[in-house]
């Protein structure tokens, strides 16, 4: 089953909850998924790696905003936004743990060969291939950046 296919069951069940915050959030990922599908020409489906980088993208601006107010003393703008956030998740594949991601992240750095900071693009290249829609690419960065370091 499709992203989209799931994506309008989602929305009529939200639509017959009258869950307002739920309905909000599936209507941005159908824009968003109507609007890639646009640019990319006259594809009729999105590739999963592509839909993955969809959501995850959409899951990332609303915490980023989240953080923005919450900075601001905003907390009635931010939980709206975190809800949001939580609601597209759900639409990702379970995300890996810091101690799982580190794993990975140690095997690529032993297939590599990498040793300093310098090869961090190299290594953040494969991780961001092997992780895509499993792990946050903050939390990988963060990760590949003490072990080279």
């Amino acid at each position: 089953m499709s992203l989209q296919s799931k994506v309008m069951d989602a929305m009529k069940v939200a639509m017959k909850a009258k869950d307002n915050q739920a309905l909000e959030s599936l209507r941005a990922v159908k824009s968003a998924i109507l609007l890639a599908q646009t640019e990319s020409g006259a594809k009729a489906e999105l590739t999963e790696a592509e839909e993955l980088k969809l959501l995850q993208k959409l899951v990332k601006q609303r915490k980023d905003s989240a953080a923005i107010f919450t900075e601001q003393g905003r907390d009635d703008l931010a939980a709206p936004e975190l809800a949001q956030a939580e609601i597209i998740s759900q639409f990702l594949p379970e995300q890996m743990s810091e101690e799982e991601i580190g794993k990975v992240v140690d095997q690529i750095i032993a297939q590599t060969g990498a040793s300093s900071m310098k090869d961090m693009g190299k290594v953040m290249g494969m991780a961001n291939g092997k992780l895509a829609g499993k792990a946050d690419g903050g939390t990988i960065a963060k990760l590949v950046k003490a072990k080279l370091s």
